[in-house]
């Protein structure tokens, strides 16, 4: 009768045991959820992804389809971004990248490149992107078809600033003579531009 008695009672042991342990691990992934509903987000300087997927809804983007040592050897126009997918200044500026994409990536190369994916070296030859890096994110370079410097903008830089860079590089009209482009939102994170009478 005492052997049946303790093994009954270590089972009910064991059970309490493992009960005690599902129950604390439940209540620690609630608490971590339910506490925290987004680890990232928009406005943080955390990790959650690839930026240009997750924020301009343009995972085309990366990685660049082209090195920028070919770009130049075709004299084509690139746009080369540095970037990282933990700074929020990057995530922010992602959707506009993507609207420049829209409007001159046949014409242009577009190359986001994140700073961590740049190798470690003392130099770098002009034909690689981190020659031109300067050290901070979010960096813009403009190249023309010659594979010269046009534009080299620092931090969130507006739509209109890298599309007249692209207007000149182009030869197009000036913004003041063709068609007035005003910002749509499409969600809390994306604008489109459109013509005025477009807009609702």
């Amino acid at each position: 009768m005492s052997f049946v008695r303790s093994r009954f009672f270590s089972r009910s042991a064991w059970w309490r045991n493992v009960s005690v342990l599902i129950l604390s691990l439940v209540m620690t992934i609630a608490s971590l959820t339910l506490g925290n509903p987004a680890l990232a987000g928009l406005t943080d300087d955390r990790y959650d992804g690839e930026i240009f997927a997750l924020y301009a809804g343009n995972g085309s983007l990366v990685p660049p389809k082209i090195k920028l040592k070919d770009s130049f050897n075709l004299h084509k126009p690139v746009l080369l971004v540095f970037y990282n997918d933990d700074s929020s200044d990057c995530k922010a500026f992602s959707a506009v990248v993507s609207q420049l994409q829209a409007f001159y990536g046949r014409a242009a190369d577009f190359m986001p490149i994140r700073v961590d994916s740049l190798p470690v070296k003392e130099t770098f030859d002009p034909t690689e992107p981190g020659y031109y890096y300067k050290g901070y994110v979010p960096q813009t370079v403009v190249f023309d078809q010659s594979g010269k410097v046009v534009f080299d903008g620092k931090g969130n830089v507006a739509y209109e600033n890298v599309d007249d860079v692209f207007r000149t590089v182009f030869d197009l009209l000036p913004r003041s003579q063709s068609t007035a482009l005003k910002r749509r939102s499409v969600n809390e994170v994306n604008t489109e531009l459109v013509p005025p009478t477009a807009q609702k």
